[in-house]
């Protein structure tokens, strides 16, 4: 399977990484929106300019758009579908509808394949998600995500006056996952099941407690969480804070039997050193699913809710049947 890689960021980078990792794929070039010269890939593959990326066309089996779900992917997926089986990671959820139905126009008129929002989640928590309801119908769903850094939430607080850089950690409330967990099916607020935690670099001079005033009560991000803001060096962010780590839970609390008489619980946790990386490799796996589906002549646009679990393999079913069933 001959994959694209369309934009080079942390993302970019990942699916380079885990390209090498599987045996049945090859990258047949770096898409970047940059000057080519001024990238410099991983592991050495070719860099080309974006806007020569329909030259390839003919050269890629599925193109793997690494942009943000904000301004790059609800712009670039459709674009790239009508000329190539795509895969994305938009992961802006009450806006995966709408993208949906654009990436569905466009790959069905390209007569190409595309899967968006595949990752963790959107992604794998979502297929748990289905899993569990399916197999548990009464009862109570909860995702916690974390602990680890939000880069959408991180660059919000870099977009403040006064501030030079931030880390933005979201961590699951222990009292939160303590409840669910002993089967009490709570109603938890979004305040009850995380907490915000901030570190940030703030100009010399800045007015600090005006910075913590605008974080804590900026809609959409902190306002309805508890938010605590810590201010350190840049020296102190180079040095623990550089990585990014992520992770969560997907939790089902459900019953059965003669009024709800039997408890049962399904829990699916991550623990990411690299959101990036991790994601790269659901990335991978889908894009293995699209080239395979692709050509048994299905079109459109899919998500990892139409994938058979198989398709998303390089083992064969009779591997797969005597291995891992």
């Amino acid at each position: 399977m001959k994959i694209g890689i369309y934009g080079y960021g942390n993302l970019g980078r990942g699916v380079e990484y885990c390209a090498s990792q599987n045996p049945d794929v090859e990258i047949a070039g770096v898409f970047t929106r940059r000057s080519p010269e001024s990238v410099n890939t991983v592991l050495g593959a070719k860099v080309y300019s974006a806007a020569d990326a329909v030259k390839f066309k003919d050269d890629i089996d599925v193109m793997i758009i690494c942009g943000g779900s904000a301004t790059d992917l609800p712009e670039l997926t459709p674009m790239l579908a009508r000329d190539f089986s795509v895969v994305d990671s938009f992961d802006t959820h009450p806006k995966i509808p709408e993208h949906f139905a654009a990436v569905d126009s466009a790959a069905k008129s390209g007569n190409t394949l595309a899967l968006i929002s595949a990752g963790w989640d959107p992604g794998m928590f979502s297929l748990n998600r289905l899993y569990a309801e399916s197999i548990l119908p009464c009862g109570n769903t909860y995702t916690f995500w974390g602990k680890g850094v939000s880069q959408g939430h991180s660059d919000a607080v870099r977009r403040i006056e006064g501030v030079l850089d931030a880390r933005q950690y979201t961590i699951p409330k222990d009292s939160a996952l303590d409840a669910v967990r002993s089967g009490k099916n709570p109603e938890l607020t979004t305040r009850d099941k995380h907490l915000r935690e901030c570190f940030v670099v703030a100009k010399p001079g800045a007015d600090l407690q005006k910075i913590e005033d605008q974080i804590k009560n900026m809609p959409d991000y902190f306002a309805d969480y508890d938010t605590v803001v810590h201010f350190i060096t840049a020296e102190e962010m180079k040095e623990k804070h550089s990585e990014l780590p992520h992770g969560g839970f997907v939790i089902r609390s459900g019953n059965t039997g003669a009024n709800g008489a039997h408890n049962h619980r399904i829990e699916y946790s991550l623990s990411l050193d690299s959101n990036p990386e991790f994601t790269a490799g659901v990335l991978i796996a889908a894009a293995r699913a699209v080239y395979k589906m692709k050509n048994r002549g299905q079109t459109g646009c899919i998500t990892l809710f139409d994938v058979a679990p198989a398709d998303l393999s390089d083992k064969t079913a009779e591997y797969l049947r005597k291995n891992l069933l």
